[in-house]
């Protein structure tokens, strides 16, 4: 795969040749670095909290600079982020960020991710929010701590700032004298209070910001090293395998634990009320264990499952809130045509290629979890509220997981973590969920119904817009102890906070509801579940898959009803001048329309913002039919994106081409399979994902830079874009409109065939 950049400064896009990087983290619970002293005032940043909404990002949650930069005296500088890396290369461009504003080569930074205690609480690691908030933060906090040392060295120097130089943690004087951060530290106190205003560098003069720095997870993962939570090993450390009910709100009657506990290497069955493991002094032990375990339980029948076959019917009747989200009315041209349509989409999984995993160790009265949460200070809220123990007493430490794209199983693995280890006073135990247990008990994403309705007028203007979705909960992330699912199985259960619809501008089932497009008219609906036939929860994206998906649909049958181009009709309707770039140079790149298609080929074209606050993109694709099996191929994408001042321009391709393929996976094959009884989708070939064999040939991303503007953040902004052009090239290549997602496979054929 390949890409071109735009409007780029290539004389400032220097790659840094200053060594290897370095990050270190600590997995031992005894080492006690700097790095985890506790140092923001919780009660001066609620105070503080009104004066602090003018900071950049987060530092308006997390305004002391030392929470971010701290310098000892020897000089180590050591940055720190409450955002954790998930796979999107994040941590390589925050670090970045930061080593362009201290003026500093990588190399020479420790660089730490979320950590309870130690780092910022940004709260989640999610939305495509990282960039955006944690690197304003450190952008600003970075160049308020330069600024503030070159301040104090040019007052002990007796000179200007403006005659020093810094760099690589040495503040210069014209005549030659010197000092480095770690003596100047001395004379300034970081622990203050960031201001609004930063002596933020030129950008044309930014030497690492803007270039293709390389990921500094990639060389273990190519190479095998270990790398995840997943890998972890400890002094002393037991395995656990849990028992998971069959079906929800199964209770347990009884088991064959006696005999359990007689296998090889077993130390102890743990039970409380419905939640059962074994844990076990080697891992296989642990799995022979486990099954044994589980094919001696006897459980109640618990709750039955919705009827799939009526899912889209069933979720109008039980979405009982009604949020109207956008009405305009502006005096327009008489509505002479009116097109409607109804989408829909199924169940879903995370499909996480290793099923989730967390590390435990109780000991002295204190908790320790290595997690591949997404958020460490809500887990580790969730987990006291739990364990009955105060905040302070447990320490979640994030370590990379292998899979993501959302709220899988990770925290409620690091819940199950916990209660192990208290059971097991001083020993560490790793919970591995097993693959069908990962499958089976996901929070799934919603399904979805959308409706729009959009009238033309005679000059093929559209004037009128009425759109309405259904959808139950995009986010159930963890604000209480019952939201970890173990803790719904304990003998005094937990209940979960009720579901509630996230607000807009953001928005969950509903986000990118409201067209970016200009329509003197619309009417936007959103129509909320409270109540959840199976658990849900956010996946990349949210609704913006869905939403986008059926504006881009739609977009294209209203251009073919007014006779016009589908990217002359986007841009006869969008008034957002950097919305029209990307329109622009993703058709200029594909050469849209392009010459006469190949038999059963088609292309097709969208765009969104993402979040309407988020990355433009815009995708023009080329998709290839097989009408006799419904398979079908994303043969080719090009692909414009705007996300502000770019920090590194390879990871955001790389996150754009994986949010190609992953939307197209979605779009074209993934639906979860159940009955009434249970989840029928347990391993990889009752959800079959996207394969190496049918990715696409060719995805190239165009990256429009803007040096000096925000970071917009750009890892889930091609999901929606990504359906909408594949639903388009589908007609183009058959002449059927399809609505209901997956697009592919036997209902294809049913529809060609027809």
């Amino acid at each position: 795969m390949s890409g071109n950049d735009e409007k780029i400064d290539e004389t400032r896009r220097r790659f840094m040749m200053s060594g290897a990087l370095m990050v270190s983290f600590s997995m031992l619970p005894g080492v006690k670095a700097m790095a985890q002293e506790v140092i923001a005032d919780e009660g001066a940043v609620v105070h503080i909290g009104k004066a602090t909404q003018a900071l950049a990002g987060s530092l308006k949650t997390n305004p002391y600079l030392d929470a971010w930069i701290r310098i000892d005296a020897a000089g180590k500088v050591t940055v720190h982020t409450g955002k954790v890396e998930l796979g999107t290369g994040v941590r390589t461009a925050l670090l970045q960020v930061a080593a362009e504003e201290l003026d500093m080569a990588p190399s020479l930074i420790t660089f730490l991710t979320a950590n309870t205690g130690a780092s910022p609480d940004e709260g989640l690691t999610a939305g495509s929010h990282t960039i955006a908030d944690s690197g304003s933060a450190l952008l600003n906090a970075a160049a308020q701590v330069r600024g503030l040392l070159v301040d104090a060295a040019a007052t002990h120097f007796g000179v200007s700032s403006g005659e020093l130089v810094a760099r690589n943690a040495v503040i210069k004087a014209p005549d030659g004298r010197s000092m480095t951060y770690g003596e100047a530290v001395r004379l300034v106190n970081l622990h203050r209070v960031a201001t609004p205003d930063s002596p933020l560098k030129d950008p044309a003069k930014f030497d690492m910001i803007g270039t293709s720095l390389p990921r500094l997870d990639i060389p273990a993962k190519v190479t095998g090293l270990p790398s995840y939570v997943q890998d972890m090993t400890m002094p002393g450390m037991l395995h656990a395998r849990v028992v998971m009910p069959p079906v929800y709100e199964a209770k347990l009657l009884e088991t064959n634990a006696p005999g359990i506990l007689k296998m090889p290497g077993v130390v102890k069955v743990v039970r409380n009320g419905s939640l059962l493991a074994v844990v076990a002094r080697g891992e296989w032990q642990a799995v022979q264990a486990q099954r044994a375990l589980s094919a001696g339980c006897k459980w109640t029948a618990g709750r039955s499952l919705p009827d799939p076959s009526t899912v889209h019917r069933d979720l109008k009747q039980i979405s009982t809130e009604h949020i109207e989200i956008a009405n305009v009315h502006v005096p327009a041209g008489t509505p002479v045509k009116t097109l409607s349509a109804k989408y829909s989409k199924r169940y879903m999984m995370h499909g996480s290629i290793g099923p989730s995993c967390a590390v435990a160790l109780y000991k002295n009265g204190a908790m320790t979890v290595w997690t591949h949460s997404q958020g460490v200070y809500p887990l580790r809220d969730g987990l006291a509220e739990m364990l009955s123990m105060p905040k302070e007493k447990i320490r979640c430490v994030h370590v990379e997981g292998s899979g993501c794209y959302g709220h899988n199983g990770a925290d409620d693995v690091a819940a199950h973590a916990a209660l192990i280890a208290r059971e097991m006073d001083g020993a560490p135990v790793r919970v591995q969920w097993m693959r069908e247990q990962e499958h089976t008990w996901d929070h799934f994403t919603p399904a979805m119904v959308t409706e729009v309705s959009a009238s033309l007028d005679a000059g093929g203007t559209i004037v009128d817009w009425n759109y309405s979705l259904w959808s139950s909960s995009h986010n159930e992330r963890i604000v209480n102890a019952g939201r970890l699912i173990p803790a719904q199985m304990l003998e005094k259960p937990f209940a979960p906070a009720p579901s509630v619809p996230m607000v807009q501008p953001e928005g969950g089932g509903d986000r990118n509801a409201i067209p970016l497009y200009a329509f003197p008219n619309m009417r936007v609906m959103n129509n909320f579940s409270p109540t959840m036939p199976l658990n849900t929860s956010a996946m990349r994206s949210l609704g913006a898959h869905m939403n986008v998906f059926s504006i881009e649909a739609i977009m294209d049958e209203l251009a073919a009803a007014a006779g016009a181009d589908p990217v002359a009709f986007r841009l006869k309707h969008m008034q957002d001048p950097r919305a029209r770039d990307v329109i622009e140079l993703a058709a200029r790149r594909f050469g849209w329309p392009g010459a006469p298609r190949k038999r059963n080929h088609g292309v097709g074209f969208a765009f969104g913002k993402y979040k309407n606050l988020m990355a433009y993109v815009a995708i023009a694709v080329e998709v290839s039919v097989v009408p006799e099996t419904g398979q079908v191929r994303l043969e080719h994408a090009e692909v414009a994106v705007d996300s502000g001042q770019i920090v590194n321009p390879d990871g955001i391709r790389n996150q754009i081409e994986g949010g190609v393929i992953q939307s197209a996976s979605w779009t074209l094959s993934e639906e979860l399979q159940f009955d009434t009884s249970r989840i029928r989708s347990f391993d990889w070939s009752s959800y079959p994902i996207l394969r190496y064999s049918a990715a696409p040939r060719a995805v190239n991303v165009h990256l429009i830079d803007r040096p000096g503007t925000p970071f917009l953040g750009a890892a889930e902004a091609s999901m929606g874009p990504t359906a909408g052009a594949i639903a388009n090239a589908l007609f183009d290549a058959t002449g059927k409109r399809l609505r209901d997602m997956p697009l592919a496979g036997e209902s294809l054929r049913r529809q060609i065939n027809a």
